[in-house]
């Protein structure tokens, strides 16, 4: 006799299961490669827009705010200043975007077959990551523009690209399970990665936020990633009071996003 598996919802705010995700792994490298694919698809640059788009942004922060409105970049270059912080910005706006739309996407996926379905946001963060590599190959140009040479503290860095991961695979998760039940998500995203982009030391410098507001401002996950990376590279001390508090704040949303994401995964296939 054939044997038949039946598989059933998870029950409660049940912790995600490491080892069926490893079992699956191999289909996170084909949807991480399709992503990859598919967002360069019949596109005459290619990764070329991995380059063009952060550089030409970067430019029109410089005239506009390094120039016009002569924003204080510490003493910086002012084009070095706002790149260092787009580098990691850029990841997790873009993966915000890609991680809130991955299981609308793949509706047609979860409706047919099981898999476990954090392995779609998973995805849409992995597929990022080669424009964050190619950007990082053109801040290593700028920085021997520049004539920059990084300090040791550059040693902290996997630390903060670590903070970076779990901030954005956590909101990630909470978008992309809200986005399947409330389709206004996808709409309202982009305003609000508009908006949370005034809300990061991007295209200003930390000293210009009130001391009253420093802790609570610090509180932004991203902040500390965008503060402890120009410091890192711009051979500065580490801003350990910017970092911790938004480290905290980093993990907080990861495992809640975990646990919410395996709270609605139940219902996934019926709304989707």
């Amino acid at each position: 006799m054939s044997r038949i598996n039946v598989i059933e919802p998870s029950k409660g705010w049940k912790v995600v299961d490491v080892r069926e995700l490893w079992r699956y792994k191999d289909l996170l490298y084909f949807l991480t490669v399709r992503g990859i694919k598919a967002r360069y698809a019949q596109s005459v640059l290619g990764v070329g827009w991995a380059i063009i788009q952060p550089l030409f942004t970067t430019l029109v922060f410089t005239v506009v705010f390094g120039g016009l409105a002569n924003v204080d970049s510490d003493g910086i270059p002012y084009i070095l200043f706002s790149y260092l912080a787009l580098w990691p910005w850029n990841y997790f706006s873009g993966t915000l975007t890609e991680s809130a739309n991955s299981l609308v996407t793949n509706a047609s996926m979860i409706t047919k077959v099981y898999f476990p379905r954090l392995i779609l946001p998973l995805s849409a963060i992995f597929s990022k990551l080669l424009d964050f590599i190619i950007s990082f190959i053109v801040l290593l140009g700028l920085l021997i523009y520049f004539q920059v040479m990084p300090g040791w503290n550059l040693a902290f860095l996997p630390l903060l690209l670590v903070q970076l991961l779990m901030a954005s695979l956590g909101i990630g998760m909470v978008l992309s399970a809200m986005a399947v039940q409330y389709r206004d998500v996808k709409y309202a995203l982009s305003f609000v990665v508009q908006l949370l982009l005034y809300l990061a030391p991007v295209v200003y410098s930390t000293t210009a936020v009130p001391e009253q507001w420093q802790f609570v401002y610090s509180l932004n996950p991203m902040v500390g990633v965008i503060e402890g990376i120009r410091s890192m590279f711009l051979s500065r001390s580490m801003p350990w009071e910017w970092i911790w508090p938004g480290t905290i704040i980093a993990i907080v949303i990861f495992v809640f996003g975990l646990f919410y994401f395996r709270r609605m995964e139940k219902v996934f296939a019926d709304v989707a």
